[in-house]
């Protein structure tokens, strides 16, 4: 007796067409609301700053006290490899990018329900509040490399050409991070208990990252499995190597990095996109 045998055709034409023009749609609706993307930015960066003594001053001082008990404490205690640079400027360099993630991943993590009657009244993209977050994150970390140029200068240190490789690393660190907001943005509207563990989350993920000291303090045999499940490890060994020892990026853990980090990305949307509609009841 003859067996059939089973054949998969991809999905037809037409079905390939619409998801095109969804996603094309999806774009444009963005861009239409950049509006109110500037608007909410404006707004947690006047909420966060205009009634602060010291203002602006407050992008930079987490990170700049975190490099000094790293460097009074931690350094002392623990003999760290950092390939003969400075340890305020070794640590300071990784917690930039961080200081970035952790700020970003906060203000999306509770800005759907942050803006619940912006929800029912207007009708825009939901990935436009917790993008805010991205942009406001991106406004704090340039000031953050205020200080950075500063320890530069004092420990007589110059940028390489290889901090060329930057763009390519704030991509992944944009990625990552973007994926990880919508993620928890949208969680918490149905989960508030998220709300509440963000911050040891966060706090977990401080000590789980190359920041206190460098990736190879890592086992050489797990560097790959680290790089995917944590891909601001390879993005921050990467700003150390371009800025600080003229190399370029590790490519064997940034490219498995990266592809995890997309592919959160990719998840986080569709998870986001299936979560959206029920929003504006829950919220």
């Amino acid at each position: 007796m003859e067996h059939e045998t089973a054949v998969i055709d991809s999905p037809p034409k037409e079905l390939r067409f619409r998801r095109k023009i969804r996603v094309v749609k999806s774009l444009r609706e963005f861009w239409r609301a950049r509006d109110l993307l500037r608007a909410l930015v404006e707004r947690q960066l006047r909420a966060r700053y205009k009634q602060a003594l010291l203002g602006a001053a407050w992008a930079v001082i987490p990170p700049i006290a975190l490099t000094v008990v790293l460097t009074l404490f931690v350094q002392r205690v623990v003999d760290i490899r950092t390939g003969g640079v400075p340890y305020p400027l070794f640590s300071y360099v990784a917690l930039v990018p961080w200081s970035f993630f952790s700020s970003a991943v906060t203000n999306a993590t509770g800005s759907l329900l942050g803006n619940k009657d912006l929800l029912n009244k207007v009708y825009c993209p939901r990935e436009v509040f917790p993008f805010a977050g991205i942009v406001t994150a991106t406004v704090d970390m340039i000031v953050g490399l205020i200080p950075l140029a500063i320890l530069f200068a004092a420990y007589s240190f110059a940028p390489r050409w290889t901090a060329l490789w930057i763009p390519v690393l704030f991509a992944v660190q944009v990625a990552f991070t973007l994926g990880v907001s919508l993620l928890m943005s949208a969680l918490v509207v149905y989960l508030r208990d998220l709300r509440h563990g963000l911050p040891m989350i966060i706090q977990f993920g401080l000590f789980a990252t190359p920041i206190a000291y460098g990736i190879n303090e890592i086992p050489a045999s797990l560097h790959t499995l680290y790089a995917v499940l944590n891909p601001l490890a390879p993005v921050i060994d990467g700003y150390r190597r371009s800025l600080l020892f003229g190399q370029a990026p590790a490519w064997d853990l940034l490219l498995p990095g990266a592809l995890s980090a997309f592919l959160l990305l990719t998840v986080s949307l569709i998870a986001f996109k299936r979560l959206e509609t029920g929003f504006a009841d829950v919220a």
